[in-house]
Formats: structure tokens, sequence, C-alpha cells
């Protein structure tokens, strides 16, 4: 099992900053990525960011160029830098952590956090 801690979020204007932090605890052999995913409210839950080992990184469009996804691996931890926020990236952040074994791969979440952009 892994537990994953986030940490971070909260309220700001349009233009802030904001930074999230998730760390893995637990048995964390296998992790391959980890990243973000968001969910506002009435809206299907969606890609923000995501790394892999080697730190290649993938970004949704709509936060290319404003966020900035990275990675310890030595500490399994993932940190989402997020500025020029705007009000549509109002949504709950969910920590993404996937593991791979010989016989298995698992998804993990975290438990969420809130991001409120006001304008």
């Amino acid at each position: 099992q892994v537990q994953l801690v986030e940490s971070g979020g909260g309220s700001v204007q349009a233009g802030g900053s904001l930074r999230l932090s998730c760390a893995a605890s637990g048995n964390r052999f296998g992790i391959t990525t980890m990243g973000w995913y968001r969910q506002a409210p009435g809206k299907q839950r969606e890609l923000v960011a995501l790394i892999t080992t080697s730190g290649i990184t993938n970004y949704a469009d709509s936060v290319k160029g404003r966020f900035t996804l990275s990675r310890d691996n030595a500490e399994n931890t993932v940190s989402l830098q997020m500025v020029s926020l705007r009000p549509e990236d109002t949504a709950v952040y969910c920590c993404h952590v996937r593991i791979r074994t010989v016989v298995s791969e698992t998804v993990y979440w975290g438990q969420g956090t809130q991001v409120t952009v006001s304008s």
C-alpha cells in the first residue's frame, strides 16, 4: 500500500501563485509516473500534469507555460508550481501515483486539495 500526503493549495486572486506538493510513503517500490489531476464542480476529472521517473513531463494545454511539475525520486515527492492562476483553475487537485511491478499496475490517489482562484 502507498499513502499520498498532499500539501499546499488554498485561495488566491487571479494572477497569483500556489505550490502543491505530494509525498508518497509506504511500499513505494515500482513508482513510475507521478502528477496531478483536478476536478472542478460539475466537471469531469482532468489531467493537469504528469512526470516520469526520467523527468519527462506532460501538461494539459490549459496549463502549459504556467504550471511546472517536478519530482524528487529519492524522496518520492512531486510538486506542482502554479503561476498566473486563473479563475478557471479553481478545482480540487489530486495527486496521482502509478506503481508498476512484474505482476500488477496500480494507481493511487491523494485525498485532494482545494485550489480557489478569485477574479
